[in-house]
């Protein structure tokens, strides 16, 4: 395909030549419920090579194969876009990867996770990428899936707050998702995720503000990291020339004070991980205290701090948290022309969810009363 490439190449075939051609690396997938586990296949398959393109299916395409995604495909193609190790998406990739694709994007050759992923007749998606030996692997993160995220949503109780014996409906789900013994907060309880100082490493940018920077500072609790965040950074990263931005994430304790529920869902060593994966941010500061102290403002050498349109809730003593940028005069809202926030983004997923597994409920049934109604005749007769 003649297309041009993001680096400026045109496509087709590379030519020879003197110089070692860079080692183009393919990854595909749905990429509907983005975490910091589908991040870090991507993070892998980018050290694997030079330049890193991902394709991202059809919603028409998706629908065959497993039914109707969560996102739509504009919603799914931003958001791989914004991760970090990304340098060029392939919007309607084919659901089965083939040689001709790999050729076309000029790839060397695929990656994927060590899960199996089969086709509607149930043939491996990948076999003849692996039959011609353009089939790489890369390690499956630990600790966190799309059912397994699914499974905490499912949990929308505050039941963790009070005495959790007279809550059945928590205990039930506890049952399904939870890892941890009975009592524990769902986030402890059923994230299986192990922070440790070289994931950080892996993911963080490690570069530090250079002179000319503007240093921008932005809080919350950026659970599930979602288009919703992206829109919202990508508006921050446009505000200036050359700039830094700072997020500072609050413990799980304090999203819980002011989120309420079961929030949040992802615990705090899983959201500094997927808010480093983002290209828009440099820095992150895990367990940020709720009010813009002047501690802080000085400590970064912040210039502007920036939050979103949502409500910014009272700190414990009622005071804004707001209230020292503000009176610097370097507080500035700003509007991601987005209203995704974490809250509908669980009803959406928990909503897809629910018909997904009514879909294969009734199924399931048919063929349950259709023996019942056996059985029913059968005991009739006698």
């Amino acid at each position: 395909s003649g297309a041009m490439l993001r680096d400026g190449t045109a496509g087709g075939s590379g030519g020879g030549g003197g110089a070692s051609r860079p080692v183009r690396v393919w990854c595909d997938g749905c990429y509907d419920m983005v975490h910091y586990g589908h991040s870090n296949q991507l993070r892998q398959a980018r050290a694997m090579g030079d330049f890193l393109i991902v394709g991202v299916h059809t919603d028409e395409e998706i629908a065959k194969h497993k039914g109707p995604p969560v996102f739509t495909q504009e919603e799914r193609y931003k958001m791989v876009q914004a991760i970090k190790w990304v340098d060029e998406i392939a919007p309607g990739a084919p659901y089965v990867t083939t040689l001709e694709t790999l050729d076309r994007f000029r790839c060397d050759f695929c990656v994927h996770g060590d899960d199996i992923t089969l086709t509607v007749d149930g043939k491996d998606t990948y076999e003849e990428v692996k039959a011609a030996g353009r089939y790489r692997e890369c390690k499956r993160t630990q600790g966190v899936s799309t059912t397994d995220l699914v499974g905490r949503m499912l949990l929308m109780t505050k039941a963790h707050h009070s005495n959790i014996d007279e809550d059945l409906d928590y205990r039930k789900h506890t049952d399904n998702f939870g890892k941890g013994p009975k009592g524990h907060s769902p986030w402890t309880g059923v994230s299986q995720f192990l922070q440790t100082s070289q994931k950080i490493i892996q993911f963080a940018s490690g570069k530090e503000p250079q002179p000319g920077d503007t240093i921008i500072y932005v809080a919350g609790a950026f659970d599930l990291f979602h288009i919703g965040h992206v829109d919202f950074l990508e508006k921050v990263h446009q505000l200036a020339e050359k700039p830094y931005i700072i997020a500072g994430l609050h413990f799980d304790q304090e999203v819980n004070r002011y989120k309420g529920k079961n929030y949040p869902i992802m615990n705090i060593h899983e959201r500094t991980l997927s808010v480093l994966a983002c290209r828009y941010v440099s820095e992150v500061v895990i367990g940020a205290p709720y009010a813009v102290t002047a501690d802080l403002l000085d400590h970064f050498r912040v210039t502007l701090v920036c939050h979103g349109m949502t409500e910014v809730v009272p700190d414990k003593d009622g005071s804004d948290p707001y209230e020292e940028p503000k009176r610097r005069g370097i507080f500035q809202l700003v509007d991601s022309g987005s209203n995704l926030t974490t809250d509908l983004i669980v009803q959406r997923i928990i909503k897809n969810r629910l018909e997904f597994e009514a879909r294969n409920q009734k199924k399931e049934a048919k063929e349950l009363a259709v023996l019942e109604a056996m059985k029913r005749l059968e005991e009739e007769k006698h």
